[in-house]
């Protein structure tokens, strides 16, 4: 049962309350996110003695583990609202980080007390810290603040979440960054200390101001003079989708693939970002701030996408994004030679760009807003998994064919096959034509 919050009157819109501490929430799941993961991936396989494809395979289970639950969650969300499911999540992340600073005492006190010297000690005790990290932080904090702040809006959907891309993908793209110097202050233990401590002080401000609807506060999507407003139009009634009637549409498998394709290569290149780019020349730092030209670019696309997703049929923006990822994988093949890095920046920010937006308004828009976190859910699930297999499987063509080229030519398949799937993925809603 969601919980009950009493009505304020505040002098705006709380909507626009939700919007800001909604991103602040989202922020906090950065630790775990793989970008945020992937600064500390080299000093905790070292600090552990695992090597590169043990730790990402452990990362892998954890991860698959994780993606099984999400669907779960989804209806979670639904029935015990954003507030409650949030702070939880919150401060499982907060908890799972500080045991994850001290895995290596844990390994060895384990490795004292069995007598097992074996590198299964401290491969299953990452195991279950990328389990619980990923839902926690990548799943359901992540979710219930981008679905909390969906449900606040309507028409103005596109514009709001311009904003919240925009923050998302300053914050993500800095964090590694900002992690690498936390780190080299503070060692990869404190750093993860230090992220607890933040993502608990995050936790009180979600406890504050979260809101799971504006009906609660007897209030509409848009807020009551945006719905008012005599220039627009009425806001069609959208149909409220069973999760069983969304998942046997075309659209739903389409858009949750692709969202998922691109949730599988943003984290294999993110997870072993060090040892792509530094195999292209650059050093550490370098390979680090490749993140901030893709940012750039996803900025821009995901500011003007969002605006044009309040009027434009989603199924183009699909489009685009199916365009940028194959750019960008064909510039995965061609990195090994030389030429590809400029295609990766410029690919992954327009696909990560239609990412940012085509992941927050699609089920909202699609499918209705009654039953968002079972849809989304079951979405977020398929990304989760995807994010899981990457890592490894990169790891993989590396120590298998010394390159990271194979993953290119796996991605052109796939995104020709999205390309060709997607023709036929329109909107479900009656009498709605795209």
């Amino acid at each position: 049962m969601k919980s009950k919050t009493k009505k304020i009157q505040w002098p705006f819109f709380y909507g626009y309350v939700v919007m800001v501490v909604g991103t602040i929430g989202i922020w906090a799941s950065v630790p775990g996110q793989t970008i945020g993961v992937s600064t500390f991936t080299d000093p905790v396989k070292d600090a552990l003695g695992l090597t590169r494809d043990q730790f990402s395979a452990a990362y892998m289970v954890g991860t698959f583990g994780s993606s099984l639950l999400l669907g779960w969650a989804g209806r979670w969300f639904d029935r015990a609202g954003a507030r409650i499911v949030a702070v939880l999540s919150a401060v499982l992340l907060a908890g799972t980080l500080f045991l994850s600073s001290i895995s290596d005492v844990l390994s060895q006190n384990i490795k004292s007390i069995t007598g097992i010297e074996h590198w299964g000690v401290p491969f299953s005790i990452m195991m279950v810290f990328f389990f619980l990290l990923r839902f926690s932080g990548q799943g359901v904090l992540t979710m219930a603040s981008r679905n909390m702040i969906m449900k606040w809006f309507d028409r103005y959907r596109g514009r709001v979440n311009a904003f919240v891309s925009i923050s998302i993908s300053l914050g993500f793209s800095s964090s590694p960054l900002v992690f690498d110097a936390l780190i080299k202050d503070w060692e990869w233990d404190g750093a993860w200390r230090v992220l607890a401590v933040s993502v608990l002080a995050i936790g009180v401000l979600m406890w504050v101001f979260y809101r799971d609807n504006p009906e609660d506060m007897g209030l509409v999507p848009d807020g009551k003079r945006g719905s008012s407003n005599p220039k627009h139009k009425p806001m069609p009634r959208l149909k409220q989708f069973l999760p069983k009637e969304a998942f046997v549409t075309r659209a739903f498998w389409m858009y949750a693939m692709m969202m998922s394709f691109n949730s599988f290569f943003i984290t294999g290149l993110s997870f072993h970002m060090v040892d792509i780019f530094t195999s292209t020349g650059l050093d550490r730092e370098e390979a680090v701030a490749v993140f901030l030209p893709i940012s750039v670019i996803n900025v821009s696309v995901s500011l003007l996408f969002n605006f044009l997703s309040d009027s434009m049929p989603l199924k183009k923006l699909l489009f685009v994004m199916i365009g940028g990822a194959m750019v960008w994988v064909v510039g995965l093949i061609g990195l090994s030679g030389g030429w590809g890095l400029w295609l990766i920046i410029v690919g992954s920010g327009v696909s990560g760009g239609l990412f940012a937006v085509l992941n927050s308004v699609t089920w909202p828009k699609l499918f209705g807003r009654k039953h968002l976190g079972a849809i989304s859910g079951r979405a977020m699930s398929m990304l989760v998994f995807a994010s899981a297999l990457a890592p490894f499987l990169f790891s993989l063509s590396k120590t298998i064919f010394k390159t990271y080229t194979s993953m290119g030519w796996l991605g052109l398949g796939f995104v020709i096959i999205m390309f060709v799937g997607s023709f036929k993925a329109d909107n479900p809603q009656p009498k709605v034509v795209e």
